[in-house]
C-alpha cells in the first residue's frame, strides 16, 4: 500500500469518515474512496454497495478486477432516555455489533444496576454531546417522552447528519414535535428525517417489541442509505 493512502485511511479513521482501499489487481496500484464516491461513473454501484454493506470484495469495472477493502467506522446508537424499551434495545443492539450510549439526566432512571455493561451517561444531552459529537455513522434514537430532553438531541441529530433519527410518541406527539423544532429553525427537509412514530410498522405493543421495531429500522437504514458524492477518489 502507498504509505501516502495509508496515511489517508488513517486519517478517515480517526475522523470516522468511511473510507474504501481499492486495489487494481492487474497493476498493484491504489487509492482511497471515501463515501460520496465522485469518480467516473462506472465505479459508482460497486462503491456505493461497498459502503452500504460493510463488506470487503472483488469487482470487475471495464474489464478490469479491483479489491474493495472497505473501512467503515463503528456503527453507533445513541439513546436518549433510560426507560425500559432502551434496556432491552441496548442488549440487542449490543449483540448485532453496535457501539451503545445511553443518556438521561434522570439519575434514578440512568443507574447502572438497569444498564450492566453499557455506555450510561446520567446528565442533560445538550452537555453530553459537546464532549462527544454525534456524526454520519451514528442512530439517534429519542424516547424519553420530555421535550426538554429529546428536542436538543434530535436537533443535533439532524445538523449532524446521523443516518437514523428516531423519536418515540404518538402521531399527535410527533406532529406538537415538528412544531417544536419548526420553531427553533430546523427545515422542512431535516424534519422529514425524523420517523415518528418510531420502528417499523409491526404492531409492536410491549416494550421488547418496540425494541425490535426500532433496532430493524435502524439496521434497514444504514442497509440502504442514499450514499450522496461527497468524497473524491
Amino acid at each position: 500500500m502507498d504509505a501516502a493512502n495509508l496515511a489517508r485511511l488513517n486519517d478517515a479513521r480517526r475522523g470516522r469518515r468511511a473510507a474504501i482501499l481499492l486495489t487494481d489487481l492487474e497493476t498493484g496500484d491504489d487509492s482511497v474512496v471515501f463515501e460520496g464516491y465522485s469518480g467516473p461513473p462506472s465505479f459508482e454501484p460497486a462503491i456505493d454497495a461497498a459502503f452500504r454493506s460493510g463488506k470487503s470484495t472483488s469487482v470487475e469495472v471495464d474489464g478490469h478486477p479491483y479489491f474493495l477493502n472497505v473501512h467503515l467506522p463503528p456503527a453507533r446508537i445513541v439513546i436518549i432516555g433510560a426507560v425500559h424499551i432502551s434496556q432491552i434495545l441496548a442488549q440487542m443492539a449490543s449483540l448485532v455489533g453496535f457501539d451503545v450510549r445511553i443518556i438521561d439526566p434522570r439519575t434514578a432512571f440512568a443507574t447502572p444496576e438497569r444498564f450492566p455493561g453499557i455506555d450510561l451517561t446520567g446528565d442533560w444531552p445538550v452537555d453530553v454531546l459537546k464532549d462527544r459529537p454525534l456524526d454520519a455513522y451514528t442512530a439517534l434514537v429519542a424516547v424519553t417522552h420530555d421535550p426538554k430532553i429529546d428536542d436538543f438531541p434530535i436537533s443535533e441529530a439532524l445538523r449532524s447528519g446521523c443516518f437514523y433519527v428516531g423519536a418515540l410518541g404518538s402521531r399527535k406527539t410527533q406532529a406538537a414535535r415538528l412544531e417544536r423544532l419548526r420553531v427553533d429553525g430546523v427545515d422542512e427537509a431535516r424534519l422529514a428525517r425524523i420517523s415518528g412514530p418510531i420502528g417499523l410498522d409491526i404492531g409492536a405493543a410491549s416494550p421488547a417489541e418496540i425494541a425490535v421495531a426500532i433496532l430493524a429500522e435502524i439496521i434497514h437504514t444504514l442497509r440502504t442509505r442514499e450514499i450522496s458524492p461527497i468524497g473524491d477518489k
